[in-house]
């Protein structure tokens, strides 16, 4: 086996508890996620970690493979680092729960990054992003080297611009897209490192990667998808499935 993604899902979201299972156009938001991460061609397995019965349930229901998972992880990397222990797969893809709208073009092509060579430990990706987004602490901004590989990542908007008239044609801010593929030694090692200072000042939990040494492969697209972090996402990604023939 090559590549296996991993759909974290988890019941106490602070903002929207259960959204796994909200209706979305009248399917479950993990199946929406599930049919999306299916159309992706270079996975070879694809399974959801949760530490909830309910969504457990709710996926064998839908034929899908699940792996219960321990409670109290602190991040969505701890717990696909968990199911997925013992796994003989070389990249292993974190595809974030609340993601109805991820691309599968989007999978593939990190899942291409991973597997034609050993250069990167990591791969994720991210996309153009406006001034006054990036004055937003939610949003994550990344800051990215010529070959692509992530400089740093922070809720600060990154680079600071000193001059008031300062402008370029060029893409000044990145907005970070929380999918990531890892080389699945280098998963393990993360999973078992203790949270770092940086990650705890920032909450990000892709910090403690970069702090590790860890090479970062940024892959840009166009623009981000919709995600459901609230209940009032839901109106808007069903609008977006609905422009989109996708419901």
């Amino acid at each position: 086996m090559r590549a296996v993604a991993v759909i974290p899902a988890r019941w106490g979201s602070t903002r929207f508890p259960g959204k796994s299972l909200a209706l979305i156009a009248g399917k479950p938001l993990i199946q929406r996620v599930l049919e999306r991460c299916r159309q992706a061609k270079r996975l070879d397995d694809l399974l959801v970690a949760t530490d909830d019965e309910r969504i457990q349930k709710a996926v064998t229901a839908l034929g899908a493979r699940v792996v219960m998972t321990r409670r109290g992880h602190l991040s969505g990397t701890d717990r696909v680092a968990e199911a997925v222990r013992g796994c003989q797969a070389e990249v292993v893809v974190n595809v974030q729960g609340d993601e109805p709208l991820i691309d599968p073009n989007l999978i593939d092509r990190l899942v291409a990054v991973m597997l034609a060579g050993s250069e990167w430990d990591m791969a994720t990706a991210a996309a153009p992003l406006g001034a006054d987004e990036a004055r937003q602490s939610s949003i994550c901004k990344v800051v990215v080297a010529a070959d692509g590989r992530a400089l740093y990542f922070s809720r600060a908007p990154i680079p600071y611009i000193r001059e008031r008239d300062f402008q370029v044609a060029e893409t000044i801010y990145w907005r970070h897209i929380g999918i990531y593929a890892y080389r699945a030694a280098f998963l393990a090692t993360l999973a078992a490192a203790e949270s770092c200072l940086l990650e705890r000042a920032e909450c990000l939990e892709q910090l403690r990667a970069l702090y590790l040494g860890g090479r970062i492969k940024v892959e840009t697209v166009a623009q981000t998808s919709l995600g459901v972090d609230t209940p009032e996402d839901v109106g808007k990604v069903e609008a977006a499935l609905r422009e989109a023939g996708l419901t």
